[in-house]
Order: C-alpha cells, then structure tokens, then sequence
C-alpha cells in the first residue's frame, strides 16, 4: 500500500515552514519554526521531527519531501560560495566585466556594478574556436586545458570551474571535451558547462549564469548530503525532490547540477498554491502577495497561470536599480521582490527620514521583541506595538514576544530623534513598508500592462496577513483572501507542485524560410531532453504534458516576444504563427508594425508530469477552535484618530464557514494575524478562507 503523507519544506530567511498533508483525508497539519543561519539543515531536520510527532505519524508513513530555499540565492547575496575558476574563449576573457555596457543610472559618477563571481585572475584562456555555424574554427588543446585547470588549482585552490566557450550553444563538443579532461584530471572539482546550463547566444547572460551555477554547486551538494545523511538516519525511504524558480519540482541529482535553477525555489512555491486557490475559488486574475521574515514578494497571474519570464537580476548593488546586479537567464516566475519583511531593520536615513529595510534583523538575533539579542526595531516591533500582534500568542504561543524592548527600540530610535510619540512612529514604520509594497506592486504592473486594480489579492506568509488589507486599498484592489494556512502557504504550495523541467536553446531561423520538417527537428531533441529528466524521476511517458514556446521578433530587432504555437499539426503552425507574434508584439509594443521579416529566435520546451494530489476540501488539523469564535479584544492603534481603540480579536480555528463581520477585527491562527481594516467586510467561505472586500477610501 502506497503511504499517504507528503511534506512541503520552505527555509524562508527568518522561520522555516512545514505541511504535513494526508492525501486520503486532506488533512494537513502545520509547523514554523526558527531558521537556523549557520546550518539550515538543522532547521529542516528538527522542524520535520516536531512536524512528525505533532501529527503523531511515523516517518515511514511519508513517501514524498518536497523542499524549497533561499540557500543559492543567500550564497550569491552573501558571496558565500565555492572558490570558482573559469575557463573562456581566448579574447573573452573580461566578458563578466564588461558586462552589457548599459548605465543603470545615467547621473551617478560613482557608479558600481555588482563584482563577478570569478575574479579576472581565475579565469583562463584556452584556444579553441567554433564559428556561429558549429564549424571548427580552431580545435581545442586538450594540453592547454589540463595544464590551465592545475595551475587555478595550484595558485588559488579552486573548488568548481565554469566552461565558458564561444558559440557553444550552437555545439558544445568543446565545452563536454574540456569538462572530459577536467574530470579525468581532477575529478573532486564541480564541474558546469554553459551548453548545458544555458545554451543561449548572448555571451554575458550565458556567462554569468553558469558561473553562479559552478559557484553554488559544492554549497548546494554539502547542504543536500546533510539533509540526505539526516533523513537516512531517520530510516526515510520516501522520495525528496526540490523546487525550482519556474514552478515545478526536480530531483536531489538534478538539483545538485543545476542549483541556479533554484534562485527563486521558495517563493514559486506560494505563488503555484495562489493559482489552486484561484482555480478552486473561480478567480482569474490574481496577485499573490508574501511577506515573510525578511522580504515581501509579489506576482501576477493571469487565468489563474503565473507570469513567466527568462531573465532574473541577483546580488544588486542597488536594491530597486535594474542593472546593478548580476543577470541571468533561466526560466523563473515572474516576481517583484522587496527587502519588506517581519524583520526589516528601521532607521533614519541621512537626510532625518524614516528607512524600513531593505536590511534585515533574520533570525538571529532577530527583532528587539525576541529577546535574542536585537536592539534596532524592525517591522514586527511595530506591528506589535501599535497592536497588530499578540506577544502572548505568537507562533500560538510557543514564542513570546517582549512588548517592553519593541516600544524601547523604537522610541530610542525613531521616536526620540523625531520628538514623536512611540505609537506614532511604530504606525509609521508600519505604513512605510505599505506604502513601499504598494508602490512596487503599481510599477511592476505598470511594466507589464497588466491592470492590477482588476486582481484579486492572495496574502500569505507570516506577516502577508497583517499588512495586505493596508497594501489592497492603495491598489484600490476590491478584495483580498486570506487563504487558510496563510503563515507557511508556500510550504503547501510544494504540495500542489508538479515535476517539472524546462529547457531551451537558441536558435536563429527565419519564418519565411522555415517548413514543417524543420520545426519538428528543431523542436526534437529539446523535448527529448525534457521529457528524460521526467522519465528519470520514474514518471511514465503517458503521463508527461509537453509545453512549446518561441521567441520570436522582428529581424534586426534586440528584443524578443513569446508565442505560444497552437496544438495543432505543424502546417497549421506555421499558418498561424505571424498572425500570432503580431498580435502578441502589438500587446506589448504597438500596434504599429516594422516592415522587416519575422524571425525565431530561441526555442523553449517545458515537460510537466501530473499534478500532485490534493483535496479540494483540504482543511487544517488543528487543535482548538471548539469555543467561541471571539477570544477578547485588544488596544490597536487607528491611524484615522490616532488614538488606540478597543478591537475585537477572534480565533480563526474556530470560525465556521458563513460567518460574516465588519471591520475592524484581528484573526488570530497560530502562524500569522489577519487585520481587518475598519471599513472592510469579512465572510468566511466554504473551505474556510477569508474573504474580505476592501472598502472606504485610503486614510
């Protein structure tokens, strides 16, 4: 009999999330706990052990972990990583410095961009060459190659090494002879090849990728061998898979290869769960909003389908500059990320005004209320202190807060060097980072065309609940659902996460020279690729769904538009194709056409296994919930008066599906505190979310 349980573990940069779902009832039990920096692993491995004996089931029960992280994306932040060399095309070797000679601010004359990965002196030239065609131009010198790896080995003690040669996208037999030759000679080095990570033509996209691919590899490998050796020592034999930045789950082999793909594991995870909430809630157009211990995150979906896109900027020098980081190109959902979290340090800035983040206090110490050794105040201090948060009840109790050390850190602070009062300047911290969320939120809209007043809001996270009504009403978005589970949503989310992989490859073709027989052939050997990873992870081919795509554009044109070709046979394809780039190019341009010839640029395939089970009904087990659903009343601070007024606080465990009440009102469930603002309406629908419909106008 196949076991019943599947677990969903999301590291978030302060607490670590946990789901425990029972797929023949629905049931899911629910843990958060403290994140621990040095080691994450050791958050993981206890937070499942507490998770297991909560729910009282043996960990041989469990077939299935599913984990998404920040680690790569901390690694590349936090210049964490291996000791990296690089090998390149003799002549390109300063391809990481020259970077796409693009000013991201045309007036700063101290301008910095972010450093390379591989400093200049751990990258070697090699003499090989291909021509853009594939022809070799100069063969490679395996000599060279062995003799150039030694001596980074030698004189700078690399760990992992990055091929990097030119045209290798078109054919990588250099690339694979090199890393031949270096796992031959040297076979405790990572080895990555840029044909492999990102067979793209440009070369610093390319470049950068797979150096933070070769980079984040041993950290990644250490990290998987201890969650691995601690699930063994448990007697697991279930299965652990990780999560991706483009929404589906890989094995722990192929994770380990490509570890860039999980830039952006975690937060993915939420946004998936946002899509199931739409589907099963008939909303189309949606706005995930999650913001947890360090950041808030956002994303759109149209018809309940999350934006994609094939480019992502890490480790900015500037937080809110594009251009200040390092670029790369995978496939990832579409999120505008913002340094607004639980733990955003405030302050004030050199010109006397108050800054909430985008540094963070983590989870060590932490805010000023976790009595961990914290002095500066952070959001979670102020929402504490105006009321928004229970110090008795946080994490349900099983973490008090210190409301004495908050006030103090804010009034020493903020509140003294402005001569206001403490209350005033915690709500302010609080509609800062607001303020700032709906800002962001209204630009990335913008960019993209997409009406976001039109969208309904999703809040998760630990602290999404608490500000999402505040953010909505900016937005003028007229509701907000507050899913059941919101404070670890993401961690659900890798439950309704489907094995996925995606892959690409550049390809320039002209449509009107293009036939059917090429198409196919162009497209083969990428879906093979695809569907491989799948049937290696034990999925039968019956079962695999495989998603198309171009990038299309205009000859002569820089930039590219995505087209979905129709399910239909290749002739009709290709019948349909213009009409369709014209169509997707007048959405994202103009209507006004160039007269040039229409072009494919890059080729992308995406094979899904099946959907994960998960009960439409899906409902918490929890404990409680049995008495009345109002717990009492508690001072929150109303900025309308700036006084504090007496607000009812209820137990979200023990609200029933029906129950309706006008604002203001503070939900209380284990992981995180939903406010209800005082003009807003609340109905509990038939799974439990709350659904709230924004009302008044902004104050």
């Amino acid at each position: 009999m196949t076991t019943p349980y599947r677990i969903g573990v999301d590291i978030g940069g302060t607490f670590t999330d946990f789901a425990l779902l029972d797929e023949r009832s629905g049931g899911i039990v629910v843990h958060k706990q403290l994140t621990t920096p040095a080691d994450p692993s050791l958050s993981v491995l206890d937070g499942i052990d507490q998770l297991l004996a909560k729910a009282g089931v043996a960990i041989d029960a469990v077939s299935g972990i599913v984990h998404g992280m920040t680690l790569v994306t901390n690694a590349v932040l936090e210049r964490r990583g291996a000791r990296t060399g690089m090998l390149v095309t003799r002549g390109f070797r300063d391809v990481l410095d020259i970077g796409m000679e693009r000013r991201y601010d045309l007036f700063d004359l101290r301008l910095r961009f972010a450093a390379p990965l591989v400093p200049r002196a751990w990258r070697a030239e090699i003499d090989e060459r291909l021509t853009w065609e594939g022809a070799v131009a100069t063969p490679l010198d395996a000599a060279q190659v062995r003799a150039a790896v030694g001596k980074l080995v030698r004189e700078h003690e690399i760990e992992a090494i990055a091929i990097c040669f030119l045209n290798s996208y078109v054919d990588a037999r250099h690339e694979h002879a090199a890393a031949a030759i270096v796992r031959e000679a040297f076979p405790k080095l990572h080895t990555s090849c840029s044909a492999d990570i990102v067979p793209f033509m440009r070369e610093y996209e390319r470049f950068t990728t797979t150096t933070v691919n070769a980079y984040t590899q041993p950290v990644l490998d250490r990290y998987l061998a201890r969650i691995e050796e601690g699930l063994a020592a448990r007697h697991y034999a279930g299965t652990f898979h990780v999560m991706t930045s483009s929404g589906g789950v890989v094995t722990n082999a192929l994770a380990r290869r490509f570890p860039v793909r999980l830039i952006e594991s975690g937060p993915a995870a939420g946004i998936l769960m946002t899509g199931f909430l739409g589907r099963l809630s008939g909303e189309t157009h949606l706005l995930g909003f999650d913001m947890g211990g360090t950041t808030a995150k956002g994303s759109l979906l149209a018809n309940g389908v999350p934006l994609k896109r094939y480019d992502v900027e890490v480790a900015r020098v500037h937080d809110f500059k594009a251009g200040s980081g390092l670029l790369l190109r995978l496939p990832v959902i579409d999120l505008i990320e913002i340094g607004a979290g639980g733990g955003s340090l405030a302050e004030l800035d050199e010109r006397g005004l108050v800054r909430v983040g985008p540094r963070s206090a983590g989870a060590d110490p932490g805010p000023a209320c976790y009595a961990r050794g914290g002095t500066q105040p952070t959001l979670t201090d102020a929402d504490l202190t105006i009321g928004c948060l229970d110090a008795g009840f946080f994490l349900g109790g099983a973490m008090r807060l210190d409301p004495a050390l908050a006030s103090s850190a804010i009034a020493d602070t903020i509140g003294a060097p402005l001569g206001m009062d403490t209350a005033r300047a915690a709500w302010g911290i609080h509609e800062i980072i607001n303020e700032d969320c709906a800002r962001a939120f209204r630009t990335h809209a913008a960019e993209l065309g997409f009406d976001h007043r039109q969208c309904t809001m999703v809040a998760f996270g630990g602290a999404g609940p608490t500000h999402a009504a505040r953010i909505a009403r900016k937005l003028r978005i007229k509701r907000v659902i507050f899913p059941l589970g919101a404070g670890v949503f993401s961690a659900l989310g890798l439950l309704v996460s489907p094995l996925a992989f995606e892959t690409m490859r550049s390809h320039r073709r002209s449509l009107a020279t293009l036939d059917g027989a090429d198409f196919d052939a162009i497209f083969a050997p990428l879906v093979a690729q695809a569907s491989a990873v799948l049937l290696a992870a034990g999925v039968p081919a019956a079962d695999i769904r495989i998603a198309r795509s171009l990038d299309m554009r205009f000859a002569g044109q820089g930039h590219d538009v995505e087209v979905t070709p129709p399910a239909a046979a290749t002739a009709a394809i290709l019948a349909e194709l213009p009409a369709l780039f014209k169509a997707a190019y007048a959405r994202r341009y103009s209507p006004i056409m160039p007269t040039a010839g229409i072009e494919i640029a890059a080729w992308k395939v995406e094979a899904l296994g099946p959907r994960p089970h998960i009960a439409a009904d899906y409902k918490l087990v929890q404990a409680g919930g049995g008495g009345p659903a109002q717990k009492g009343t508690r001072r929150l601070y109303a900025a309308e008066s700036g006084s504090y007024i007496d607000c009812p606080v209820f137990d979200r465990y023990a609200l029933k599906a029906g129950d309706t009440m006008q604002g203001p009102a503070l939900i209380e469930e284990n992981e995180s505190t939903s406010v209800i603002g005082s003009h807003d309406r609340l109905k509990v629908d038939a799974r439990l979310n709350l659904i709230v419909e924004i009302g008044g106008a902004e104050t």
